[in-house]
């Protein structure tokens, strides 16, 4: 591996223009970072299956009253039809998001259904705290919303052959500009 190239990234945020140049090893550790979120919810949502039936009322009718969300969780959880859905959805979803995220196929969308289930979980269960800022779930909201910054799937992932594949004679990525935002 050649430590001569230059890997530099950046971009313009609130009028000031951010630079930087990353290591050489930097490929290989968002690949591992891509692997071990994926992993991580890959194997939450093995468990509420393998614990079937799921359900996530208790949870939903328990949150904290100084929570954002309280209102709304408690809405939820007693509504049994959408209770139904949810249940099922959370599960799967989990176990879709690790599959994607590990294979490296549609990571972006992966990871954002990642950050937005951890965003979901850290309202849920914040009671108010200024240090809640610092909880786990955040921290995992960030990592997928990083591996999705970084474009993490075209890195020994799938999604570097997908938007290659070819629709009517034209890479998949050029003749739908807007697959960009979920592969990658």
């Amino acid at each position: 591996m050649s430590t001569n190239t230059t890997n530099e990234f950046g971009g313009e945020f609130g009028g000031i223009t951010l630079l930087g140049r990353a290591h050489s090893l930097s490929a290989l550790f968002i690949v591992v970072l891509r692997a071990f979120i994926g992993g991580m919810i890959l194997f939450a949502g093995i468990g509420k299956v393998l614990e079937w039936p799921f359900d996530a009322s208790g949870y939903l009718a328990n949150v904290d009253p100084a929570s954002p969300v309280s209102g709304l969780y408690g809405a939820m959880a007693s509504m049994p039809a959408l209770m139904e859905v949810v249940n099922v959805v959370v599960p799967v979803t989990q176990v879709l998001i690790g599959v994607a995220l590990i294979a490296g196929a549609f990571v972006r969308l992966a990871a954002l259904g990642g950050a937005v289930q951890m965003a979901m979980f850290y309202l849920g269960g914040w009671a108010g705290e200024f240090l809640a800022l610092f909880d786990s779930t955040l921290i995992y909201a960030a990592v997928f919303l990083t591996v999705a910054a970084f474009g993490a799937g075209r890195i020994l992932g799938l999604d570097a052959y997908i938007e290659r594949i070819e629709v009517g004679g034209t890479p998949l990525i050029e003749r739908f500009p807007a697959a960009r935002y979920l592969l990658g």
